[in-house]
């Protein structure tokens, strides 16, 4: 390892934390520093970009796979690297954010993967920056165990053959890491600042483990973008003295843009990708957003009612798959976010039984693996998978070439037979309310009427409610969606949410500040790109 410079990076506005020490050492901010210098020009040149790209879809209401990368495309040669035994069996991978408690209980779920998430399970306070990365760090090092101070309950690691592999998930391009600048007083990106602090103190202790740094890429909007995440990974391989190609990352397929360029993302990253993956709330919340000029056609009905059968999404899945397995990676399905109440046993019937047949579904699809949100969840998903995988570790061989998806059908949003309710109004208002009060006070994934909620969960709330004003949406009772009609839902809502739990806890939360940020980002006319930038703003911590 190259011996570092002194940091040029501060740490502004921030209470010290228990055991900061442990993950901000000089040489970790110095290796932070050198890739905020050597990147973040090329991130800043991206996002722009975007702008740029999304005012071209604004014009003309439409995608299409790119000219110029077709020669990418037909050729047959490349693949990506072969998987590591770490991660050669997927089939089953349990999502959620890396306070101790769920650091232990995914390690020891059963799931073969936990994907440890920094980004839309996790509100980005400093405390849950810092202390998700020294959770890691313990459990690496076997020094991690939990007690419930409630319960009273003791949580501690299995054996290390039965803990599940990590992938972790840093902040996507566009969120900056405002208690982390330069001597500039710059930010530095949030995804190179926990990239860079994972990467930094945990790629040999991985590679000692008999595993390795791997990552999932979320919020890539193209290939270029795939390509900047190549070079990084090449430069800190180099810099921490890692071999090239140890690094694998898998890309989330989650915005329609990305849909267009999967074979290109995964060339960028051939050396390093391991597979994509399908995540549902994030890539409609993308359509919405790119498509939300385009009238009537591109309307989404309730988010309930986009289930993975709706035409649009089976092109996009099929297609993921087939692209996958011509190139040697791994598909990845969606998630089940449903959380098992303890208390209705006929609503987790019906809820499993819905898992099952989702899971169901994508393996008999092709899928390698898929997604839980809760350990109840992971012996069906498991039972799925076995039933089609066998002794097999995926299906790679399954090349699905009987699909021929087409560029129009990506964005077939009118082949859906459904329409907006007033149901599904009410629906986004509760869960952007709901969501968004908890994320304010540091929470990021939110058990909200029996689902696991995430960021991507408010997105998709928050993008409908403001499509269907701006598209003069006309619900199932009759009523035309307005501003007002929105207003009044969130009124009623807050309403309820006081009598159901009382002045005391409403008063403790910030319910009214939750009401007036969901109303900002759904009503204003200048549509913000991400909930989680204003947000940022009013986040503590």
């Amino acid at each position: 390892m190259s011996a570092p410079a002194p940091s040029p990076l501060a740490i502004v506005d921030a209470e010290p934390l228990p055991r900061q020490e442990e993950v901000l050492t000089e040489a970790a901010l110095a290796f932070v520093a050198e890739l905020h210098r050597r990147f973040t020009p090329r991130r800043d040149e991206l996002l722009a970009r975007r702008a740029e790209r999304r005012a071209e879809i604004a014009r003309t209401c439409t995608l299409d796979f790119l000219p110029e990368t077709a020669a990418i495309r037909a050729d047959d040669s490349w693949k990506v690297a072969p998987a590591p035994d770490a991660l050669n069996d997927r089939r089953v991978e349990i999502t959620g954010p890396t306070d101790r408690k769920m650091t232990i209980n995914a390690l020891n779920s059963g799931a073969k993967v936990w994907l440890a998430d920094f980004e839309d399970a996790s509100a980005p306070t400093w405390e849950n920056v810092v202390t998700g990365q020294l959770s890691l760090i313990d459990a690496f090092t076997r020094n991690i165990d939990f007690t419930d101070p409630k319960s009273g309950k003791s949580y501690a690691l299995k054996a290390n053959e039965e803990l599940a592999t990590v992938v972790m998930r840093p902040r996507g391009w566009h969120l900056s890491e405002r208690h982390l600048v330069d001597a500039d007083g710059t930010p530095v990106p949030g995804a190179l600042v926990d990239f860079g602090l994972y990467f930094f103190h945990n790629a040999q202790r991985l590679l000692d483990l008999g595993k390795g740094p791997y990552f999932y890429l979320p919020k890539t909007e193209s290939h270029l973008e795939a390509r900047l995440w190549n070079e990084v990974f090449v430069f800190a391989q180099e810099y921490c003295g890692i071999p090239h190609g140890t690094v694998r990352a898998t890309v989330l397929i989650e915005t329609i843009t990305a849909a267009y360029e999967m074979e290109e993302i995964l060339y960028e990253l051939r050396d390093h990708a391991s597979g994509l993956n399908a995540g549902r709330w994030d890539y409609l919340f993308s359509i919405v957003k790119n498509f939300r000029d385009g009238g009537a056609k591109f309307v989404l009905p309730d988010r309930n009612a986009v289930t993975m059968t709706a035409p649009f999404m089976r092109a996009y899945t099929e297609l993921l798959v087939r692209t996958c397995h011509k190139r040697g990676a791994h598909a990845i399905g969606g998630m089940a976010a449903f959380i098992p109440s303890r208390r209705d046993a006929e609503v987790n019937k019906v809820a499993f039984e819905k898992v099952r047949a989702d899971k169901d579904r994508e393996a008999n699809d092709g899928f390698d693996g898929s997604w839980v949100a809760h350990p109840d969840l992971v012996p069906i998903a498991m039972d799925s998978f076995d039933k089609v995988l066998g002794d097999k570790p995926n299906q790679k061989d399954r090349l699905r070439e009987d699909v021929d998806v087409k560029a129009a059908d990506l964005i077939a949003i009118d082949s859906l037979d459904a329409k907006p309710t007033y149901a599904g109004l009410v629906n986004a208002v509760q869960v952007g309310i709901r969501y968004i009060e908890a994320w304010l006070r540091g929470l990021g994934a939110v058990a909200i009427f029996n689902l696991m909620e995430d960021a991507a969960t408010a997105e998709i709330s928050r993008s409908q409610i403001w499509q269907w004003i701006n598209a003069g949406v006309v619900l199932d009772n009759g009523e035309r969606v307005t501003a007002e009609l929105a207003r009044k839902v969130a009124a009623e809502e807050l309403a309820d949410i006081r009598s159901e739990i009382g002045e005391e806890a409403f008063a403790a939360g910030t319910w009214q500040q939750a009401h007036d940020l969901l109303l900002k980002v759904a009503l204003d006319e200048d549509y913000a790109d991400f909930l989680t930038l204003p947000a940022y703003e009013q986040l503590k911590g």
